[in-house]
């Protein structure tokens, strides 16, 4: 069992990936690490402040492609905002009336609670991690979540290939229309487009940076310079969520989000949104890619990345 700490430090050291890739899985105190080339990719840790997050993100320069801060330490092109930004992570503002997103109640009583690995399907992909979790509100369970998630990689990119079955285990849940949620990265500090950062936004329908914020789009993309490279981070939405394609809380700082709730804080349009009432015994599944890649969108492919991504039914570590 290898200690986070220790993976840290292998972190500063990295290279990048060799044209084959081999991804592995390994368990530590904290979750589940993923490897490439038996060098660091991501960690899934099961509780990091208020629920499980996914830091860090290592791409394939070697380089941290998401905010280091509040996980690990700041670093020197961080700002110490938004604690509840954690690297990668799903959540939402309005969950039954309680805001698992920022945690702003009084009490601060909004977890989510990792209850249990569950062992993949031999027959999937290798590099699989399947969890249960409990959200959690002043002590009374609200709904539960399986979350898939794989892990792969190419010679020019890793990605991860995250599905969340959201489950109305204990009654009527309903998903409130705010702009804060919900499958949500922070960008390393250097990417950001705010001065002094050199960083870019773009959509699928080409907007850019600010015209990005609240829009619908098949994806998202945000690049800019770490370590004296520009890398890019991307979301992918899958065609089969609900009101696909969803609107993106989306913003200069470094965060960006898929939001399939949200609709009165965006830019009024055609696409509606809007709060979602699931009804008890009923799931909601949805399904995002994040691809680490070199260079800007057109250089990483994002576009083609999507097509096939779009074309995969099923949740699969097949290349995008």
């Amino acid at each position: 069992m290898r200690l986070l700490c220790i993976s840290v430090i292998i972190l500063v050291n990295a290279t990048p990936v060799k044209s084959e890739t081999d991804v592995r899985l390994e368990q530590s105190e904290h979750g589940i690490e993923a490897l490439v080339n038996d060098k660091p990719f991501a960690s899934y840790l099961t509780r990091s402040g208020w629920q499980p997050v996914v830091w860090p993100m290592i791409g394939p320069t070697g380089a941290a492609y998401t905010r280091s801060y509040p996980v690990g330490p700041l670093q020197e092109s961080e700002s110490e905002d938004h604690v509840h930004h954690r690297s990668l992570w799903f959540a939402h503002g309005d969950v039954n009336g309680f805001d698992f997103w920022g945690n702003t109640q009084p009490d601060n009583s909004c977890e989510i609670v990792h209850r249990e690995f569950i062992e993949p399907d031999e027959d999937g992909p290798a590099a699989v991690v399947i969890t249960r979790n409990d959200w959690m509100a002043s002590g009374e369970k609200q709904c539960e979540d399986v979350r898939t998630v794989v892990f792969g990689a190419d010679e020019s990119a890793f990605w991860i290939d995250f599905t969340i079955r959201l489950i109305a285990s204990e009654g009527d849940v309903v998903f409130g229309d705010t702009k804060e949620g919900t499958f949500a990265v922070r960008v390393a500090g250097s990417m950001k487009v705010d001065p002094p950062g050199q960083g870019q936004i773009v959509n699928s329908l080409g907007q850019k940076n600010d015209a990005a914020w609240g829009q619908p789009a098949e994806w998202v993309d945000y690049f800019g310079p770490v370590d004296g490279e520009t890398v890019g981070v991307a979301i992918l939405s899958h065609p089969s969520n609900f009101r696909d394609p969803g609107r993106w809380h989306v913003r200069s700082y470094g965060l960006f989000a898929a939001n399939p709730f949200g609709e009165s804080d965006f830019p009024p349009g055609d696409h509606c949104q809007g709060e979602v009432v699931l009804p008890a015994g009923d799931e909601l599944t949805l399904r995002y890619m994040v691809v680490l890649h070199q260079g800007d969108d057109k250089t990483g492919d994002i576009r083609r990345r999507y097509q096939s991504f779009a074309q995969d039914a099923d949740q699969t570590a097949a290349a995008p």
